[in-house]
């Protein structure tokens, strides 16, 4: 997560005391040689959510293009075009060594690696996010960005024996070493923001006193504005006003580096969690990463959702529903919820313009599934997977497929889609999963 050097030829950010403002592409900034060329690159978002889905009200009936999605997915109706279901792929080697689904179901959701059971002596994989980092974070400012709303220490055990690692983290990158991710929209905003070559101190002072990160910018960017063209000028002035709207968003939250808002504040989840995404599509939209993983909850989370109506309890102990039609009728509330803020995300992915002209939705694949299928049997078989977005050409959405394999030949596919040559993935990829295109 260490800042690297840009190798784009265009000016990337705005600067101040002690405040950096990444800027979207502007094609002013471009030689004239180079304009109206420079083609929207490939993004990935790999969005993780905890202890499964209620599947009879997640898998469509039908297969092909004239599926009709199902209740859980109900909010995404107007971006129906956008979405890829898939059913049917397995992930084995997130069977546990007896007990532990949630741990060997978190610590394989992106590595596909069997986890060695211990709370001490972490073996795992890497996880394709890193593998599509390598090629895809060449020149920008973050190879990747692990996200969640949940923290905690990967030490001690979390799940029957199982090491704190393996439930809290999706990302790793190598066989012992997960990275950490960064919990909550203040962590992020300030690390997307704040120049990198000045003190923390800097930054918590501009919170104390309640000032912008813009007005350290504010001088930067009126000198910019004349050399920009008009259409350039008015993409700055909207961008410039997004960001402020996110850092209000910070501010009515209450979040700052003296009054952290707990990561399980449940009252005001939901605000959280548009700030958070407000921020990803600023980090995409600025070109500061092109690989993100996020995780909603960790493994197991046991989030309450009693703001929920209808919903008197916590997740985990919620989705061991016994099948009970009254516990899953909850179960069905909250993931129909995740499915919202799922679709605030994607939302304004679409409605943001890309470099090209095109959405931000074209050029980005955003994968969004869970540890397990059933909460309650903790099946690894026949997983809730549904991608949204084009990846730049290489999705056809707009379909429900049903491909009886392992998920490992999900991520073959994705990897090749963005130039990593690889034949297969994880411990039971057998090879590319045919159908995407």
């Amino acid at each position: 997560m260490n800042p690297k050097t840009c190798t784009t030829s265009r000016r990337q950010f705005l600067r101040g005391s002690g405040a950096v403002l990444a800027l979207p592409f502007l094609e002013s900034l471009l030689p004239r040689s180079a304009r109206a060329i420079d083609r929207a690159p490939q993004r990935l978002l790999f969005y993780y959510v905890p202890n499964g889905i209620h599947m009879p009200a997640w898998t469509p009936s039908t297969e092909g293009a004239d599926f009709e999605l199902p209740a859980i997915l109900k909010p995404l109706e107007l971006l129906r075009r956008e979405l890829l279901m898939i059913s049917g792929l397995r992930n084995l080697p997130a069977r546990p060594d007896g007990a532990g689904d949630h741990a060997g179901g978190t610590s394989a959701f992106l590595t596909c690696a069997h986890a060695f059971k211990s709370e001490t002596e972490i073996r795992l994989g890497v996880s394709v996010d890193q593998l599509a980092a390598a090629k895809l974070g060449q020149g920008t400012r973050f190879a990747s960005l692990p996200l969640g709303m949940e923290g905690g220490a990967s030490v001690g055990s979390c799940d029957s024996g199982y090491s704190c690692a393996y439930s809290q983290n999706i990302s790793w990158i190598g066989a012992k070493t997960p990275l950490a991710k960064i919990v909550g929209p203040q962590l992020l905003f300030d690390l997307l923001f704040q120049d990198s070559s000045q003190s923390a101190g800097v930054a918590e002072k501009r919170l104390r006193n309640r000032r912008s990160v813009l007005d350290f910018v504010l001088r930067d960017a009126e000198s910019l504005k004349g050399r920009l063209g008009r259409s350039d000028r008015d993409k700055l002035d909207e961008y410039l006003h997004s960001v402020r709207e996110v850092e209000q968003r910070l501010q009515t939250l209450g979040m700052s580096c003296d009054s952290p808002l707990p990561p399980t504040d449940d009252v005001r989840i939901a605000e959280q969690l548009k700030a958070e995404s407000d921020l990803m599509v600023l980090a995409m939209r600025c070109d500061l990463t092109r690989v993100m993983t996020f995780m909603l909850g960790n493994g197991g989370s046991n989030r309450p959702y009693n703001f929920l109506p209808g919903v008197s309890g916590a997740h985990h102990e919620l989705s061991h529903h016994r099948n009970q039609a009254s516990i899953q009728a909850q179960l069905q509330i909250i993931n129909t919820w995740e499915i919202e803020q799922l679709g605030y995300l994607l939302d304004k992915l679409a409605s943001t313009k890309d470099r090209d002209g095109s959405s931000l939705l074209a050029s980005t694949l955003v994968f969004f599934s869970s540890e397990c299928a059933d909460g309650n049997s903790h099946a690894h078989t026949d997983l809730p997977v549904l991608l949204a977005g084009r990846l730049g050409g290489a999705i056809r959405p707009g379909r429900h497929l049903r491909r009886e394999e392992p998920i490992a030949n999900l991520y073959t596919s994705i990897l090749n889609a963005v130039g990593v040559a690889n034949s297969k993935f994880g411990d039971d990829g057998t090879g590319a999963l045919p159908g995407l295109g």
